[in-house]
């Protein structure tokens, strides 16, 4: 005889994180084309998707879970577990890349590593191409990037 554990498939969202959730859904659901705003929406509100609300939105939205997962999977952008700490973002797109990004993504996750209480990231185009590489800490954007002035920012606290 084999014991099983009922365990639920995914942690339940908390009541914030319900209020929350349903805060978005009722300032965007009926725009068309909804489940990407509301993505964006609930990963500001909350610092990421929690997997207990995708079923809630895809609901709400009239889609199929799987479709929901589907969009969270796919894009980068989208987490499905809080971050740690701050979130640094390195530009990767083409014009960072020609400025020197890989080399600094490969400082900032040395960096952020040793540091263990950030999460790094990587965006593909923080729109200011014209003054890369480009990081973004937090909220707040950084243009003309260097490894000496990406170690200065996460000292000082940047963005936390």
């Amino acid at each position: 005889m084999t014991a099983t554990l009922d365990l639920p498939l995914t942690i339940p969202l908390t009541a914030a994180q319900q209020q929350a959730v349903d805060a978005v859904l009722a300032e965007r659901a009926a725009l068309p084309g909804a489940l990407l705003p509301v993505l964006h929406g609930v990963q500001d509100a909350l610092g990421f998707i929690p997997p207990a609300a995708l079923p809630v939105i895809a609901r709400s939205l009239n889609l199929s879970r799987a479709e929901v997962h589907g969009v969270v999977t796919y894009y980068h952008h989208f987490r499905t577990t809080p971050p740690r700490g701050r979130v640094v973002q390195v530009c990767r797109a083409e014009a960072c890349r020609a400025m020197g990004a890989e080399a600094l993504m490969a400082h900032a996750r040395t960096a952020v590593d040793a540091a263990g209480c950030d999460t790094l990231e990587a965006a593909y185009c923080l729109g200011l191409c014209a003054q890369s590489p480009a990081v973004m800490i937090g909220e707040r954007l950084h243009a003309r990037m260097t490894p000496a002035k990406l170690d200065a920012l996460l000292a000082q606290g940047e963005g936390a």
